[in-house]
């Protein structure tokens, strides 16, 4: 009689952590949504790129994220300017003009139930065989989809949120908004595991951002920013947070920020075009601030998150 060994039980660890991971999407829940890829506009669930796209393969394209409130976009303007900076940093050619973008992103958001959404644009190099060289002469792919916003909660804005600080180990064009986020994932992660908002990121010692926002701290009754470059994202709210705090007479700056500098603020900020303006009120499990307000969503906060709401009227297209 011819024995049969038992097979030992396969372990398969990263298996079981992402099926205890309730939020991942199977092709059914994809929602049925129009979404526009390369000319056509079809449902979301049905859109398909190549393999051999470099944006699946390398992660060779460029994105940007547009606000829409009451169906109106956000200070289009100056993203459709990033996103033709960007590209062309990466050397892609934007597809449209100002006016075929606008007809385009304007079509999805009226197909899409909720007023307040957020548009995403995706443009990748194109199709071909795997080569690391820039090749000439790719068709780009152009993705754009639209999802109802999910903006932060009431409690989120009246007691602030907690956030840990981690070293910056992504790449060092972050001023790029490449797809390419795998770091950024990673980073936002760290924060994820610990119950926190976002993960604020230092390099060589001094402030970068977070892991999908621009930080601001208070100092003296001013909102302090880093310094634009190569490490940093140049965030719509840069320029935005310059012209409230202006017309709020806040004072505004731009200048190195060190970690003691953090934690020595009076309060703390995070901007996206998902949070606006959103407090921060404990970092690394410490409270953020001083007296009275340590551990509280600050006034300048306050001031500033009420400009932003006007704004959202005055600059919607």
């Amino acid at each position: 009689m011819q024995r049969v060994m038992a097979r030992p039980q396969a372990t398969d660890p990263v298996g079981s952590r992402l099926r205890s991971y309730p939020a991942l999407k199977t092709m059914q829940e994809i929602p049925d949504a129009l979404c526009f890829l390369n000319g056509t506009f079809g449902p979301l669930r049905d859109a398909k790129v190549s393999v051999l796209d470099r944006g699946f393969l390398f992660g060779d394209g460029i994105y940007e994220v547009v606000p829409v409130y009451g169906r109106r976009l956000f200070r289009f303007d100056e993203h459709l300017a990033r996103l033709s900076r960007n590209l062309a940093k990466v050397r892609v050619l934007n597809p449209f003009d100002r006016a075929h973008w606008l007809e385009h992103c304007r079509q999805l958001i009226a197909a899409q139930p909720a007023p307040d959404q957020l548009l995403y644009i995706q443009i990748t190099r194109g199709v071909a065989m795997r080569d690391h060289v820039m090749l000439p002469d790719l068709t780009p792919t152009v993705f754009i989809m639209t999802n109802p916003m999910k903006p932060p909660s009431a409690q989120q804005r009246e007691h602030g949120v907690a956030c840990i600080t981690a070293s910056d180990f992504r790449w060092e064009r972050g001023d790029i908004k490449s797809i390419s986020l795998l770091g950024n994932v990673l980073a936002r992660q760290l924060s994820a595991d610990q119950g926190a908002t976002e993960t604020i990121l230092f390099r060589d010692g001094l402030l970068t951002e977070a892991s999908s926002s621009n930080v601001w701290l208070v100092h003296q009754g001013g909102v302090v920013g880093v310094p634009k470059s190569e490490q940093v994202l140049e965030g719509i709210r840069y320029e935005l947070i310059r012209e409230l705090c202006e017309a709020l007479g806040i004072g505004y700056t731009l200048r190195p920020i060190t970690k003691a500098d953090v934690s020595d603020a009076d309060e703390l900020m995070l901007s996206s075009a998902t949070k606006e303006v959103l407090p921060v009120t404990q970092v690394d499990g410490k409270a953020v601030g001083h007296g009275a307000l340590r551990g509280k969503p600050g006034p300048v906060y306050a001031r500033l998150y009420e400009a932003y709401q006007r704004a959202k009227e005055r600059q919607s297209i």
